[in-house]
């Protein structure tokens, strides 16, 4: 679920470990699309990015699934390329692409042989103005996206639970909305609404183009002017702005039953501060008070104490992301043993709570920590795919590239001082939404799957 796999490291392995810093390069095109190239010649492979700066809560009122919708309809064809023509291309060059859709962002990408770069620019953008869309081909889509929500969520209590909670957490601002949609809003999407969608935001001034790999910073550019910059910018592009939440002034609580599920849990979600440009400390801070919380289930408070000492909880953990374009949330989780109840289980993570206020970091712990997230940020980069995913998801929700470069020594900089201070700001009630996540009392052992 959410626990770190990070191991421990020694002294000397964490002398050893890679420096931080890549090669990266910048260029904007006259377009106003951003172009970043990320250095990485370990194996002629590279991985090519376009990242859209629109998302799940920039849909219209009432068009909820539609960036996700225009996401498989992107795989469609246009005037060059077929229908599926784009993936059995990519797999023909021995690569392999996908897409996937978020609040903020939509993003597709290919990784392929590093020769084979041009080709998939190439289709990039063919497909960013060239998308053709009929009836024929977007009526059957809109069935495959509603058997997916039926997979995907209607036959998973967790996800259902998932999407009450969101919509608690959040009176005013559309991170209430799941990023799949609402069932009936999905139903009622039309092949305008898509092309509506795709005409103001598949634009090269609304794009970021990322490529990771083994290639020239100046051969890409070269490609990225070629294929991309004969692409008219948007005029009509409008600034990304949401509604904003209002002040929180009550706890939101959900109480969810549903017969399938098997581990009955409590589960915690404050609103927290997302990492902002030249400003990430609150958020670097917000990450070692996960940690500090529900990390390890041998180190972390709630581990140590109500799994392994007290025995109450057969799982525990806290979780926090910063990558977002407004404000996010810091969650925890405590799953009790058999015949424990949920107010049981709440009244354990309170107590957690209390106790890590009242008696502040643990010194040895908090370092250990800075080696193993310094290790972990390390880890992640590692993975060529993992590396552009890490740039092209921060420009695309708010970020830059500096800010990306910052934020290993941003995380080294924290202090117990700067957790304890966070955790004083974070844990207001009045921004929480409690959630239990149960089976009917009259639900009998034999229903459960």
């Amino acid at each position: 679920m959410y626990r770190s796999t990070v191991p421990a490291l020694t002294l000397a392995s964490f002398l050893a470990l890679p420096a931080l810093a890549e090669e990266v390069s910048t260029f904007t095109l006259d377009n106003g699309m951003e172009v970043v190239v990320i250095e990485d010649h370990r194996a002629p492979v590279a991985v090519n990015m376009v990242w859209y700066r629109i998302g799940a809560a920039d849909e219209p009122p009432g068009r909820s699934g539609i960036a996700h919708f225009l996401e498989h309809l992107m795989f469609k064809g246009t005037g060059q390329l077929a229908p599926g023509e784009f993936s059995a291309t990519v797999e023909l060059n021995g690569g392999m692409d996908n897409a996937f859709t978020g609040q903020d962002y939509t993003a597709y990408y290919q990784r392929v042989a590093a020769d084979r770069l041009d080709r998939m620019m190439e289709m990039e953008a063919d497909r960013m103005t060239g998308l053709i869309l009929t009836d024929e081909v977007v009526l059957p889509e809109r069935d495959v996206i509603l058997e997916e929500r039926n997979q995907r969520v209607e036959n998973d209590p967790g996800a259902l639970f998932s999407e009450q909670r969101a919509a608690a957490q959040y009176l005013n601002h559309p991170y209430r909305i799941p990023i799949i949609g609402w069932r009936h809003e999905m139903a009622a999407l039309t092949r305008q609404d898509a092309l509506d969608f795709y005409g103001e935001y598949y634009a090269p001034n609304n794009a970021v183009l990322v490529v990771a790999g083994d290639v020239d910073p100046d051969t890409v550019l070269e490609m990225a002017e070629t294929h991309f910059g004969p692409i008219a910018a948007n005029p009509d592009l409008r600034a990304r702005i949401r509604p904003s939440e209002p002040p929180q002034i009550a706890e939101r609580r959900v109480m969810f039953e549903d017969p399938r599920i098997a581990q009955p849990h409590v589960m915690r979600s404050y609103l927290a501060p997302e990492r902002n440009p030249g400003a990430q400390g609150e958020a670097a801070a917000l990450v070692f008070l996960s940690e500090l919380l529900g990390g390890s289930s041998a180190s972390s408070l709630m581990g140590r104490e109500l799994e392994f000492n007290e025995k109450t909880a057969l799982y525990t953990s806290a979780y926090y992301d910063g990558v977002a374009l407004d404000p996010t949330t810091f969650s925890l989780i405590v799953v009790p043993v058999p015949g424990r109840s949920l107010a049981e289980a709440e009244a354990d993570l309170d107590r957690m709570i209390a106790r890590f206020l009242e008696q502040g970091v643990d010194a040895d712990l908090f370092e250990r920590l800075k080696s193993q997230i310094r290790a972990q940020e390390i880890y992640r980069k590692d993975n060529l795919q993992g590396l552009a995913q890490i740039y092209g998801e921060a420009l695309a929700s708010g970020l830059g590239v500096a800010d990306v470069q910052a934020w290993p020594d941003i995380l080294q900089s924290v202090t117990p001082e700067d957790v304890m201070a966070a955790a004083g700001r974070l844990f207001d009630r009045r921004h929480a939404v409690t959630g239990y996540y149960d089976r009917p009392a009259e639900a009998a052992p034999e229903t459960i799957r």
